[in-house]
Protein backbone atom coordinates (compact mmCIF):
# COMPACT_ATOMS: atom_id res chain seq x y z
CA UNK A 1 0.00 0.00 0.00
CA UNK A 2 2.81 2.83 1.17
CA UNK A 3 4.60 1.43 -2.75
CA UNK A 4 1.18 2.39 -4.00
CA UNK A 5 0.86 5.88 -2.45
CA UNK A 6 4.16 6.74 -3.17
CA UNK A 7 3.66 5.93 -6.97
CA UNK A 8 0.44 7.99 -6.87
CA UNK A 9 2.27 11.27 -5.02
CA UNK A 10 5.45 11.09 -7.34
CA UNK A 11 2.78 10.94 -10.61
CA UNK A 12 0.58 13.92 -8.99
CA UNK A 13 3.55 15.71 -8.66
CA UNK A 14 5.13 15.71 -12.05
CA UNK A 15 1.46 16.24 -13.23
CA UNK A 16 1.51 19.59 -11.63
CA UNK A 17 4.87 20.57 -13.08
CA UNK A 18 3.88 20.05 -16.65
CA UNK A 19 1.25 22.13 -15.81
CA UNK A 20 3.09 24.92 -14.63
CA UNK A 21 5.43 24.71 -17.05
CA UNK A 22 2.99 25.37 -19.93
CA UNK A 23 1.34 27.96 -18.08
CA UNK A 24 4.27 29.68 -17.51
CA UNK A 25 5.49 29.48 -20.92
CA UNK A 26 2.25 31.50 -21.58
CA UNK A 27 1.41 34.00 -18.79
CA UNK A 28 5.24 35.90 -19.23
CA UNK A 29 4.63 39.15 -17.81
CA UNK A 30 4.92 42.00 -20.57
CA UNK A 31 8.27 43.81 -20.55
CA UNK A 32 8.18 46.92 -18.17
CA UNK A 33 5.93 49.82 -19.40
CA UNK A 34 4.54 47.73 -22.28
CA UNK A 35 0.75 46.00 -23.10
CA UNK A 36 0.26 42.04 -23.55
CA UNK A 37 -1.29 41.88 -26.83
CA UNK A 38 -0.42 38.52 -28.84
CA UNK A 39 -2.40 39.91 -31.70
CA UNK A 40 0.54 41.28 -33.54
CA UNK A 41 3.72 40.40 -35.11
CA UNK A 42 5.76 42.84 -32.18
CA UNK A 43 4.95 43.30 -28.22
CA UNK A 44 3.32 46.92 -27.71
CA UNK A 45 5.52 49.82 -26.78
CA UNK A 46 4.42 52.54 -24.10
CA UNK A 47 3.15 55.60 -25.83
CA UNK A 48 5.68 57.84 -24.36
CA UNK A 49 8.24 55.39 -25.34
CA UNK A 50 7.23 55.57 -29.29
CA UNK A 51 9.71 56.87 -31.95
CA UNK A 52 8.69 57.71 -35.14
CA UNK A 53 10.89 58.48 -38.14
CA UNK A 54 9.58 60.40 -41.12
CA UNK A 55 11.81 60.49 -44.86
CA UNK A 56 10.83 63.54 -47.22
CA UNK A 57 11.82 63.75 -50.77
CA UNK A 58 11.18 67.68 -49.67
CA UNK A 59 10.89 70.50 -46.99
CA UNK A 60 7.48 70.93 -45.00
CA UNK A 61 8.35 74.18 -43.91
CA UNK A 62 7.75 74.81 -48.14
CA UNK A 63 4.12 75.12 -46.58
CA UNK A 64 2.67 73.43 -49.62
CA UNK A 65 2.58 70.35 -51.93
CA UNK A 66 3.50 66.57 -51.46
CA UNK A 67 5.81 66.70 -48.36
CA UNK A 68 3.66 69.33 -46.73
CA UNK A 69 0.74 67.15 -47.25
CA UNK A 70 2.63 63.96 -45.59
CA UNK A 71 3.88 66.37 -42.68
CA UNK A 72 0.22 67.72 -42.24
CA UNK A 73 -0.43 63.47 -41.35
CA UNK A 74 2.13 63.58 -39.16
CA UNK A 75 1.03 66.38 -37.29
CA UNK A 76 -2.29 65.07 -37.57
CA UNK A 77 -1.43 61.83 -36.18
CA UNK A 78 0.59 62.93 -33.47
CA UNK A 79 -2.28 65.58 -32.15
CA UNK A 80 -4.11 62.09 -31.80
CA UNK A 81 -1.97 60.16 -29.97
CA UNK A 82 -0.45 62.78 -27.72
CA UNK A 83 3.37 62.41 -29.10
CA UNK A 84 5.71 64.77 -28.24
CA UNK A 85 7.91 66.76 -30.74
CA UNK A 86 11.03 65.02 -29.54
CA UNK A 87 9.21 61.69 -30.43
CA UNK A 88 9.13 62.89 -34.04
CA UNK A 89 12.62 62.22 -36.35
CA UNK A 90 12.42 64.07 -39.41
CA UNK A 91 14.58 63.47 -42.35
CA UNK A 92 14.23 66.49 -45.15
CA UNK A 93 15.29 66.84 -48.99
CA UNK A 94 16.09 63.87 -49.12
CA UNK A 95 17.23 62.59 -52.88
CA UNK A 96 14.65 59.46 -53.55
CA UNK A 97 17.35 58.44 -56.77
CA UNK A 98 20.27 58.52 -54.57
CA UNK A 99 20.60 55.35 -52.45
CA UNK A 100 23.25 56.25 -50.61
CA UNK A 101 21.23 59.89 -49.16
CA UNK A 102 18.05 57.58 -48.62
CA UNK A 103 19.68 54.55 -46.86
CA UNK A 104 22.04 57.23 -44.94
CA UNK A 105 18.69 58.92 -43.41
CA UNK A 106 16.98 55.71 -42.41
CA UNK A 107 20.33 54.48 -40.61
CA UNK A 108 19.74 58.06 -38.45
CA UNK A 109 16.32 57.13 -37.69
CA UNK A 110 17.38 53.51 -36.21
CA UNK A 111 19.97 55.63 -34.21
CA UNK A 112 17.87 57.87 -33.08
CA UNK A 113 15.60 54.47 -31.93
CA UNK A 114 13.06 54.96 -34.65
CA UNK A 115 10.55 51.70 -33.65
CA UNK A 116 9.08 52.74 -37.68
CA UNK A 117 10.22 54.81 -40.18
CA UNK A 118 7.53 55.90 -42.83
CA UNK A 119 9.42 56.70 -46.66
CA UNK A 120 7.05 58.86 -48.28
CA UNK A 121 8.23 58.59 -51.52
CA UNK A 122 8.45 56.23 -54.35
CA UNK A 123 11.92 56.15 -54.77
CA UNK A 124 12.67 54.73 -51.01
CA UNK A 125 11.32 51.38 -52.30
CA UNK A 126 14.26 49.22 -52.76
CA UNK A 127 16.22 50.89 -49.72
CA UNK A 128 13.28 50.64 -47.18
CA UNK A 129 13.44 46.68 -48.63
CA UNK A 130 16.64 45.72 -48.05
CA UNK A 131 16.79 47.67 -45.04
CA UNK A 132 14.06 45.41 -43.41
CA UNK A 133 15.85 42.49 -43.91
CA UNK A 134 19.23 43.92 -41.83
CA UNK A 135 16.67 45.37 -39.25
CA UNK A 136 13.66 42.89 -38.54
CA UNK A 137 12.93 44.50 -35.37
CA UNK A 138 12.26 48.05 -36.99
CA UNK A 139 8.79 48.55 -38.86
CA UNK A 140 9.14 50.03 -42.47
CA UNK A 141 6.07 51.24 -44.02
CA UNK A 142 6.25 52.65 -47.50
CA UNK A 143 4.31 55.01 -49.22
CA UNK A 144 3.05 54.11 -52.39
CA UNK A 145 4.94 51.42 -54.61
CA UNK A 146 4.40 47.81 -54.42
CA UNK A 147 6.79 45.63 -52.00
CA UNK A 148 6.46 44.24 -48.86
CA UNK A 149 7.34 41.37 -46.93
CA UNK A 150 4.87 39.74 -44.15
CA UNK A 151 6.41 41.11 -40.70
CA UNK A 152 8.28 44.15 -41.14
CA UNK A 153 8.04 46.32 -44.21
CA UNK A 154 4.54 47.28 -45.93
CA UNK A 155 3.36 49.67 -48.18
CA UNK A 156 0.24 52.36 -47.84
CA UNK A 157 -1.25 54.55 -50.73
CA UNK A 158 -5.22 56.03 -51.18
CA UNK A 159 -7.78 55.90 -54.17
CA UNK A 160 -6.70 59.22 -55.37
CA UNK A 161 -8.15 58.35 -58.35
CA UNK A 162 -11.42 59.10 -56.67
CA UNK A 163 -10.67 62.45 -56.34
CA UNK A 164 -8.81 62.78 -59.54
CA UNK A 165 -12.29 62.16 -60.90
CA UNK A 166 -14.03 64.47 -59.27
CA UNK A 167 -11.44 67.47 -60.43
CA UNK A 168 -11.98 66.27 -63.96
CA UNK A 169 -15.28 67.73 -63.64
CA UNK A 170 -14.84 70.78 -62.35
CA UNK A 171 -11.83 71.03 -65.37
CA UNK A 172 -14.00 69.66 -67.91
CA UNK A 173 -16.88 72.14 -66.78
CA UNK A 174 -14.71 75.28 -66.77
CA UNK A 175 -12.48 74.72 -69.79
CA UNK A 176 -13.10 77.15 -72.86
CA UNK A 177 -10.61 75.89 -75.36
CA UNK A 178 -11.41 72.44 -74.62
CA UNK A 179 -7.61 71.08 -73.62
CA UNK A 180 -7.05 70.78 -70.29
CA UNK A 181 -2.96 70.38 -69.11
CA UNK A 182 -1.71 67.90 -66.98
CA UNK A 183 1.88 68.19 -65.58
CA UNK A 184 2.69 64.19 -64.52
CA UNK A 185 5.87 62.96 -62.76
CA UNK A 186 6.00 59.80 -64.81
CA UNK A 187 4.92 58.22 -67.97
CA UNK A 188 2.52 55.76 -68.90
CA UNK A 189 4.44 53.00 -67.75
CA UNK A 190 3.52 54.55 -63.65
CA UNK A 191 0.37 53.08 -62.92
CA UNK A 192 0.05 55.60 -59.86
CA UNK A 193 0.67 58.73 -62.01
CA UNK A 194 -1.22 56.97 -64.83
CA UNK A 195 -4.33 55.71 -63.04
CA UNK A 196 -4.82 59.28 -61.78
CA UNK A 197 -4.45 61.09 -64.83
CA UNK A 198 -6.53 58.75 -66.14
CA UNK A 199 -9.41 59.06 -63.69
CA UNK A 200 -9.10 63.02 -64.11
CA UNK A 201 -9.61 62.65 -67.93
CA UNK A 202 -12.64 60.69 -67.71
CA UNK A 203 -14.26 62.79 -64.96
CA UNK A 204 -13.83 65.55 -67.67
CA UNK A 205 -15.63 63.25 -70.40
CA UNK A 206 -18.62 62.99 -67.94
CA UNK A 207 -19.54 66.10 -68.15
CA UNK A 208 -17.81 67.26 -71.16
CA UNK A 209 -16.82 64.72 -74.12
CA UNK A 210 -15.02 67.08 -75.82
CA UNK A 211 -12.33 68.06 -73.91
CA UNK A 212 -8.91 66.39 -74.19
CA UNK A 213 -6.06 66.67 -71.84
CA UNK A 214 -2.42 67.14 -72.57
CA UNK A 215 0.26 65.84 -70.64
CA UNK A 216 3.81 66.89 -70.23
CA UNK A 217 5.94 64.20 -68.37
CA UNK A 218 9.18 65.85 -66.23
CA UNK A 219 10.60 62.51 -65.37
CA UNK A 220 10.60 63.34 -61.74
CA UNK A 221 8.94 63.42 -58.61
CA UNK A 222 10.41 66.65 -57.31
CA UNK A 223 11.84 68.78 -59.83
CA UNK A 224 10.09 72.63 -59.52
CA UNK A 225 12.45 73.82 -62.57
CA UNK A 226 10.63 70.75 -64.73
CA UNK A 227 7.64 71.43 -63.37
CA UNK A 228 7.29 74.99 -64.21
CA UNK A 229 8.47 74.27 -67.41
CA UNK A 230 5.88 72.00 -67.84
CA UNK A 231 2.94 74.06 -67.16
CA UNK A 232 4.72 76.86 -69.58
CA UNK A 233 4.46 74.75 -72.61
CA UNK A 234 1.07 73.06 -71.75
CA UNK A 235 -0.47 76.74 -72.02
CA UNK A 236 1.33 77.65 -74.31
CA UNK A 237 -0.42 74.57 -76.44
CA UNK A 238 -3.97 76.08 -75.74
CA UNK A 239 -4.78 74.49 -72.36
CA UNK A 240 -6.91 77.07 -70.64
CA UNK A 241 -7.01 74.18 -67.25
CA UNK A 242 -3.86 72.82 -65.49
CA UNK A 243 -3.78 69.87 -63.60
CA UNK A 244 -0.88 68.06 -62.19
CA UNK A 245 0.72 65.13 -60.27
CA UNK A 246 3.47 66.52 -59.28
CA UNK A 247 5.13 67.74 -56.21
CA UNK A 248 4.91 71.55 -56.49
CA UNK A 249 2.78 74.42 -56.41
CA UNK A 250 4.32 75.63 -59.47
CA UNK A 251 2.17 74.68 -61.85
CA UNK A 252 -0.67 76.08 -60.62
CA UNK A 253 1.03 79.90 -59.90
CA UNK A 254 1.82 79.73 -64.01
CA UNK A 255 -1.72 79.11 -64.36
CA UNK A 256 -2.51 82.47 -62.42
CA UNK A 257 0.30 84.16 -64.40
CA UNK A 258 -0.90 83.53 -67.40
CA UNK A 259 -4.73 84.13 -66.55
CA UNK A 260 -6.03 80.18 -66.92
CA UNK A 261 -7.06 78.02 -64.35
CA UNK A 262 -6.08 75.17 -62.30
CA UNK A 263 -6.75 71.71 -60.63
CA UNK A 264 -4.00 71.37 -57.70
CA UNK A 265 -2.74 68.36 -55.71
CA UNK A 266 -1.38 66.95 -52.44
CA UNK A 267 -2.24 70.08 -50.72
CA UNK A 268 -5.57 72.37 -50.94
CA UNK A 269 -3.52 75.01 -53.19
CA UNK A 270 -5.98 77.76 -53.55
CA UNK A 271 -3.60 79.58 -51.02
CA UNK A 272 -1.04 79.38 -53.41
CA UNK A 273 -2.66 80.46 -56.59
CA UNK A 274 -6.39 81.76 -55.46
CA UNK A 275 -7.13 83.50 -58.38
CA UNK A 276 -6.32 79.96 -60.77
CA UNK A 277 -6.98 76.82 -58.38
CA UNK A 278 -10.57 75.58 -58.45
CA UNK A 279 -9.98 72.98 -56.46
CA UNK A 280 -7.21 70.37 -55.71
CA UNK A 281 -7.05 66.49 -55.22
CA UNK A 282 -6.03 66.25 -51.53
CA UNK A 283 -4.31 63.81 -49.42
CA UNK A 284 -5.41 63.34 -45.89
CA UNK A 285 -2.13 61.29 -44.91
CA UNK A 286 -2.71 61.24 -41.05
CA UNK A 287 -5.77 58.73 -41.36
CA UNK A 288 -3.30 56.27 -41.89
CA UNK A 289 -0.16 57.36 -40.11
CA UNK A 290 -2.72 57.55 -36.50
CA UNK A 291 -3.70 53.91 -37.66
CA UNK A 292 -0.45 52.59 -37.74
CA UNK A 293 1.15 54.32 -35.36
CA UNK A 294 -1.44 53.20 -32.85
CA UNK A 295 -0.94 49.71 -33.92
CA UNK A 296 2.47 49.67 -32.94
CA UNK A 297 1.82 51.22 -29.73
CA UNK A 298 -0.66 48.50 -29.34
CA UNK A 299 0.78 45.72 -30.21
CA UNK A 300 -1.34 44.76 -33.32
CA UNK A 301 0.96 45.50 -36.05
CA UNK A 302 0.54 42.83 -38.53
CA UNK A 303 2.14 44.24 -41.71
CA UNK A 304 -0.60 44.55 -44.17
CA UNK A 305 -0.83 47.26 -46.64
CA UNK A 306 -3.04 49.89 -46.44
CA UNK A 307 -5.43 51.23 -49.52
CA UNK A 308 -7.80 54.00 -48.22
CA UNK A 309 -10.10 56.19 -50.05
CA UNK A 310 -12.53 58.49 -49.80
CA UNK A 311 -15.15 56.72 -47.57
CA UNK A 312 -12.29 56.67 -45.36
CA UNK A 313 -11.24 60.00 -45.02
CA UNK A 314 -8.07 59.08 -46.91
CA UNK A 315 -8.16 61.21 -50.02
CA UNK A 316 -11.04 63.94 -51.27
CA UNK A 317 -10.59 67.15 -52.93
CA UNK A 318 -10.44 70.83 -51.58
CA UNK A 319 -13.01 73.36 -51.22
CA UNK A 320 -14.62 74.30 -54.70
CA UNK A 321 -13.16 78.15 -55.65
CA UNK A 322 -17.28 79.44 -56.35
CA UNK A 323 -16.15 82.64 -57.42
CA UNK A 324 -13.86 81.09 -60.52
CA UNK A 325 -15.66 77.63 -61.00
CA UNK A 326 -18.22 77.13 -63.81
CA UNK A 327 -21.42 77.55 -62.63
CA UNK A 328 -23.07 74.14 -61.07
CA UNK A 329 -19.90 72.55 -60.48
CA UNK A 330 -20.89 71.78 -56.91
CA UNK A 331 -23.68 70.56 -57.53
CA UNK A 332 -21.89 67.43 -60.58
CA UNK A 333 -19.15 66.84 -58.37
CA UNK A 334 -21.67 65.85 -55.39
CA UNK A 335 -23.65 63.89 -57.53
CA UNK A 336 -20.30 61.84 -58.42
CA UNK A 337 -18.95 61.60 -54.85
CA UNK A 338 -21.89 59.91 -53.44
CA UNK A 339 -21.86 57.66 -55.83
CA UNK A 340 -18.72 56.97 -55.15
CA UNK A 341 -19.05 56.54 -51.69
CA UNK A 342 -21.85 54.50 -52.16
CA UNK A 343 -19.88 51.87 -54.23
CA UNK A 344 -22.75 52.20 -57.06
CA UNK A 345 -19.79 54.04 -58.92
CA UNK A 346 -16.28 52.99 -58.89
CA UNK A 347 -14.28 55.14 -61.57
CA UNK A 348 -12.70 52.21 -63.21
CA UNK A 349 -16.07 50.22 -63.85
CA UNK A 350 -17.06 48.45 -67.85
CA UNK A 351 -15.29 48.85 -70.98
CA UNK A 352 -13.22 51.68 -70.85
CA UNK A 353 -11.61 52.70 -74.48
CA UNK A 354 -8.01 53.71 -74.75
CA UNK A 355 -6.25 56.62 -76.83
CA UNK A 356 -4.84 53.88 -78.85
CA UNK A 357 -7.92 52.02 -80.03
CA UNK A 358 -7.54 49.15 -77.59
CA UNK A 359 -9.94 48.49 -74.59
CA UNK A 360 -9.86 47.52 -71.06
CA UNK A 361 -12.06 46.08 -68.55
CA UNK A 362 -15.25 43.90 -69.28
CA UNK A 363 -19.16 44.92 -68.97
CA UNK A 364 -20.48 44.99 -65.56
CA UNK A 365 -17.30 44.41 -64.18
CA UNK A 366 -14.67 46.94 -62.15
CA UNK A 367 -10.96 46.93 -62.60
CA UNK A 368 -9.68 45.18 -59.16
CA UNK A 369 -7.24 47.30 -57.05
CA UNK A 370 -3.83 44.86 -58.21
CA UNK A 371 -4.96 46.30 -61.94
CA UNK A 372 -5.40 49.85 -60.65
CA UNK A 373 -1.94 50.29 -58.56
CA UNK A 374 0.11 48.27 -61.02
CA UNK A 375 -1.17 47.43 -64.33
CA UNK A 376 -2.66 51.12 -65.76
CA UNK A 377 -0.04 51.12 -68.18
CA UNK A 378 -2.68 53.20 -70.44
CA UNK A 379 -4.18 56.17 -71.32
CA UNK A 380 -7.80 56.99 -71.61
CA UNK A 381 -8.92 58.08 -75.29
CA UNK A 382 -8.91 61.59 -74.79
CA UNK A 383 -5.50 61.68 -73.28
CA UNK A 384 -2.11 62.59 -75.57
CA UNK A 385 1.41 63.01 -74.47
CA UNK A 386 2.98 66.33 -75.41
Amino acid sequence: MKKLLCIILVLMLALILLTSCGNNEQQQPAPEGQEASGEGIFPAIAKEDIKVGVIHIGNPADGSGYSFAHDQGIVAMQNALGLDDSQIIRKNNVNDTDPTATEAAMLECIEEGAHIIFGTSWGYMDTMEALAEEYPDVIFSHGSGYKSNDRNFNNYFGRIYQARYLSGIAAGLKTESNLLGYVAAMGKDNSEVTGGLNAFAMGAYSVNPEAKVYVKVTNSWYSPEEETNAAKALIAEGCDVIAQHCDTPNPQLEAEKAGVFGIGYNSDMSKDAPKATITSAVWNWGAYYTWAVEQVINGTWNSENYYGGMKEGMVDISPINESIAAEGTAEKIEEARQSITDGTFNVFDGVIETNDGSTVGEEGKTLDDGTITGGINWYFKTVEEK
